[in-house]
């Protein structure tokens, strides 16, 4: 059955179907070509979902939508450009600053893309800056919200290996700020190359300012983080508290959402929340239907088979999870390919946490990669820059974001874990 799950799988991936869908039609005909009850449908679609960890998607869908509504992004853009306004390519540093920390409130990775990208864009071209780069710098910022938690992809990697989704935000942090200082330095290296303009030194006044208009936005990470980690509150009622929290701002305190926007916001979020839950369910049940032939555990002991050099195992499991982000967004490649590789992980001695950020970490920079990846293709779509034009100006990214995982796979530390 696992020839024709896979074989299914692979036509429907070709032929450009969505890939919740995809998953759901190779699995449906692997059952009747199992001869398995069609009840197992039904019954696999209902128990994936009806999980109160997975209820923290759609509430921190529904604060990142209310974010972009409720000028909370523009603020953000705001203080960050106050800090750097002196420097050399102020904007570009502003996008790097701003991906960090509206990765601390959104969860998504995607949606900071399109967030940063119809703001900055724009005005990156109106200063002669290169399209081609700001369209990458943006893709590659926005993409850090899948590390920096709140992340979905970390609450799904929690939900799906039963990993602490509260030590997975924590471990989250380091990773994804030396990212954005990665690309902050790289930012400088082009910005001093080309003379990129600076956007004027601000006042302490105007500093002041700006980051008391910020404010009530930049606690929300802060709320998160030690709401979690203090016992307040659960990583789904963070995002509820997170949710009601942004809203209340963006009403009462910004005056930028009225009563009658409320539909749309929610709607938006409806909608992403959906396409997520579809791709859980489905996968879920293709997962299923691997572990009854045993094809997880085929593929431990393949791998444990190939070697017993932990460093080779590892390169070799970044290798393939690399693969997988460059076909799989970062849901269905975790739901798929974490019950089948924490375990080869585990039996190396890596943390279940650290490896859940190595995971997530690879699934990013698939997020940056063709021919599936969602923050370049929303960058692209943006600027107007072709994806093979934009690919190669990914390449610095690709590096600088491939350095830390490295960093993140052989040294525990990094996120905080420390194997004894």
């Amino acid at each position: 059955m696992g020839q024709i799950l896979f074989g299914l799988f692979a036509v429907f991936l070709v032929l450009g179907i969505p890939v919740g869908f995809v998953l759901a039609l190779a699995s449906i005909g692997a059952i009747f070509h199992a001869d398995y009850p069609i009840v197992v449908l039904s019954q696999r679609f209902f128990t994936s979902l009806d999980s109160f960890p997975l209820m923290a998607i759609p509430l921190f869908m529904l604060a990142g939508s209310i974010m972009g509504y409720g000028g909370i992004t523009r603020r953000i853009i705001d203080f960050a450009l106050s800090f750097v306004g002196n420097i050399r390519g102020s904007l570009a540093h502003v996008v790097s600053l701003s991906g960090i920390i509206m990765g601390g409130i959104s969860g998504s990775g995607v949606a900071d893309t399109a967030a940063l990208g119809s703001i900055m864009i724009p005005e990156m071209t109106k200063r002669k800056y290169d399209v081609g780069f700001s369209a990458a710098l943006v893709a590659a910022s926005g993409s850090i919200g899948l590390i920096i938690p709140p992340s979905i992809a970390l609450i799904i990697y929690g939900v799906t290996t039963n990993a602490s989704i509260g030590d997975l935000f924590v471990a989250g942090i380091i990773p994804g700020v030396l990212m954005g200082l990665g690309f902050l330095a790289y930012s400088y290296y082009v910005a001093r190359k080309y003379n990129y303009p600076k956007e004027g030194k601000v006042s302490f006044k105007g500093k002041w300012k700006s980051f008391k208009e910020a404010s009530w936005a930049l606690v929300m990470p802060f709320i998160i983080i030690f709401g979690i980690r203090g016992g307040v509150f659960t990583a789904t009622e963070g995002g509820a508290v997170v949710a009601v929290y942004s809203l209340l701002v963006s009403m009462f305190i910004y005056k930028e959402i009225k009563i009658k926007d409320l539909p749309t916001i929610m709607y938006e979020a409806a909608i992403s929340t959906a396409t997520i839950a579809t791709i859980i369910a489905a996968t879920s049940l293709f997962s299923w239907l691997l572990a009854s032939q045993q094809i997880p555990q085929q593929i431990t002991t393949a791998l444990l088979g190939v070697t017993d050099n932990k460093i080779v195992l590892l390169l070799l499991i970044n290798l393939l999870l690399l693969m997988a982000g460059m076909f799989l967004d970062s849901g269905p490649a975790i739901m798929l390919l974490a019950p089948i590789l924490a375990p080869v992980a585990i039996k190396l001695g890596v943390n279940p946490v650290q490896f859940g950020l190595v995971m997530v970490i690879n699934l990013t920079i698939g997020l940056l990669t063709p021919p599936v990846g969602t923050a370049m293709y929303v960058s692209s779509n943006i600027s107007g820059v072709p994806i093979l034009q934009l690919s190669k100006k990914l390449i610095p990214f690709w590096l600088i974001m491939i350095t830390v995982l490295l960093l993140v796979t052989f040294v525990p530390a990094v996120t905080g874990i420390f194997i004894q």
